[in-house]
């Protein structure tokens, strides 16, 4: 799409980006979509630094085209992980889980392009102050850490388009091209995508993980433990250990203790469904197929297609 802002700022052919989610987000998945005309997003999140620039060296061993990192700002050794991607020249980050101002000046100075997802109209705005290309607006269908805001997709792409002039990408519940055209329709010039991604063969998710992806229906997930981070899981025997905590009046640290260390490594990447956290969005209940992440690219932009010409005639 040669009049598509966010295709010629991240240098792809499709306005059709794949989530640096953590447990699933590595260089086999990022490179398969960057490869398909998309962006690839490696997911820092779940990454010690040798680990991260281990996959930043494979992707660009396994692609030629443009690919991302996402790191969340709150990660504890974030300023390792800015040097690796500024050493290793990575194109595109996306920001998140934090204040965009601390590091977008120093990551645009090194010639970075960079993204910030943000989940509500406020942030976005601050975002594009603090000098980001581009936001990603994410809503509340979408799985893992989620924003307090609870504003759905549907509401939250308007009124983030209304509020900034960089362009916008909608993510959260977004996994066919029926869905992508309706964020277009809302404002959106591109769209982000994880659950769909997340069921892929390249995805580094469990096959545990990628299965229960499949057998989640609707209303198989919920957003839990806004107390501490919000987040959306599957209901397995983990959630309902968090929701008997809640009907014991647990208290933040109870919580925190029953939360534990690793709870998404041991559920989405050691393949453990009962005790694992098992990050995903409302759109899972929609997945039905593994398939490789450039016939899911392929299938959306031309189910996209298909949905803008029927609306056109």
């Amino acid at each position: 799409m040669t009049n598509n802002r966010v295709c010629n700022l991240l240098h792809i052919q499709y306005p059709i980006i794949q989530a640096g989610m953590i447990w699933c987000s590595g260089w086999e998945l990022a490179s398969a979509v960057s490869n398909a005309g998309g962006l690839g997003i490696i997911g820092s999140g779940s990454m010690y630094p040798d680990i991260l620039r281990g996959h930043i060296q494979k992707c660009k061993a396994a692609t030629q085209h443009h690919f991302a990192v996402n790191i969340p700002l709150i990660y504890s050794q974030i300023e390792d992980h800015i040097d690796i991607i500024i050493q290793e020249k990575v194109p595109v980050v996306f920001s998140s889980a934090g204040n965009p101002k601390t590091w977008t000046e120093k990551l645009k100075s090194n010639g970075i392009t960079v993204v910030h997802v943000v989940s509500s109209a406020k942030f976005a705005k601050k975002a594009e102050d603090a000098g980001v290309d581009a936001v990603v607006a994410e809503g509340f269908e979408a799985g893992g850490h989620n924003g307090r805001e609870e504003t759905t997709t549907m509401v939250l792409i308007p009124m983030v388009c209304d509020a900034v002039k960089i362009p916008v990408i909608a993510a959260g519940g977004i996994g066919t091209g029926r869905q992508m055209a309706a964020a277009f329709a809302l404002g959106a010039e591109a769209v982000q995508v994880g659950s769909r991604f997340a069921a892929s063969l390249e995805s580094s998710g469990h096959e545990n993980f990628k299965q229960i992806i499949l057998q989640t229906d609707e209303g198989g997930t919920l957003v839990t433990l806004k107390e501490l981070t919000p987040v959306r899981m599957i209901k397995n025997k983990f959630y309902q250990e968090v929701e008997n905590a809640y009907k014991n009046c647990a208290t933040i640290e109870e919580l925190q203790a029953l939360l534990g260390r690793a709870r998404a490594k041991k559920g989405m990447f050691e393949g453990n469904l009962d005790e694992g956290e098992l990050e995903i969005g409302q759109v899972s209940g929609m997945i039905r197929d593994i398939k490789p992440a450039a016939e899911i690219l392929q299938d959306m932009w031309k189910e996209y297609q298909t949905t803008i010409n029927h609306l056109k005639s």
